[in-house]
């Protein structure tokens, strides 16, 4: 592949080009670079994760599977940026380390919309609150032709559960018509201490109706599809819904009464 940066170094070092021309060749080549990233990852995914700054708002609706607690709620102001290497989207964060072709390998944090105080269900009555935290942690990225996955590892970075969630996923970007379209499936591997936390019941918290009980490691699954558009607005719409399964060492424990759970979100952004 012809080297781009090599070629117009020489040219400046060897005095062959006027400031002008320089600067235009510079320019030219950073939008063929672009391009050629942009081929590889596939021309629909770079649609849909442009790049610059931006605001807007999402909401979050997820049925819960503790006992008498419907839905959580989640309302999400958002400013955010989409760069080269950092990438910003209200709380959640990504910095890219390391970019070896298709791979990238970066830093994360995000939040995790959990817990629970007494006020949220009956079944809480005595309880002490599970708050909600941060998680940081690292990703591996693959991208190719429209295709994605993901792995990576977050753990609890405000001592809440002092857990640690390990997570693979992959989805496929495919367009229909000005809507893009991303079915994507998801496992992960969350330890004791995160499912101990979030639906374990300790010795001074048991009753008669609400035995003690210690979480253990736990393996869930998920489904689900998200639509992009750029119609509305001169913005960036997106819709997804997902369904994720639970292990038994969490549907086991005397505060759920399901085995799963539905998600539903919707964003909005605009680009300065």
């Amino acid at each position: 592949m012809f080297n781009w940066k090599r070629f117009v170094t020489a040219l400046i070092i060897h005095g062959k080009f006027p400031v002008a021309l320089v600067s235009l060749v510079l320019c030219l080549a950073s939008n063929v670079a672009l391009a050629e990233s942009a081929s590889q990852r596939g021309e629909d995914r770079a649609r849909i994760e442009p790049r610059g700054f931006l605001y807007g708002g999402a909401i979050g609706v997820r049925r819960e599977i503790y006992k008498d607690y419907d839905r959580r709620v989640i309302p999400l102001p958002v400013l955010g940026y989409r760069g080269e290497k950092l990438r910003v989207f209200g709380p959640f964060v990504s910095y890219e380390i390391l970019n070896s072709g298709d791979f990238k390998f970066s830093a994360q944090a995000r939040p995790r919309f959990g817990g629970f105080d007494e006020s949220d269900s009956d079944i809480f009555e005595g309880m002490e609150e599970r708050e909600f935290t941060m998680e940081i942690g690292l990703g591996l990225n693959y991208e190719r032709d429209n295709w994605k996955f993901e792995l990576s590892g977050l753990y609890d970075a405000l001592d809440r559960s002092n857990g640690t969630e390990y997570s693979a996923s992959l989805g496929k970007v495919v367009r229909v018509g000005s809507v893009f379209v991303e079915p994507r499936i998801d496992l992960s591997y969350l330890d004791s201490r995160h499912v101990d936390y979030y639906y374990g019941v300790n010795e001074s918290e048991a009753t008669n109706f609400r035995p003690e009980y210690e979480g253990d490691n736990a393996f869930n699954s998920s489904l689900g599809v998200s639509m992009t558009t750029m119609k509305f607005f001169d913005g960036l719409t997106r819709f997804s819904v997902d369904n994720t399964w639970f292990d038994s060492s969490i549907t086991d424990s005397p505060l759920t009464d399901s085995d799963s759970s539905l998600s539903l979100r919707i964003s909005f952004a605009k680009f300065f």
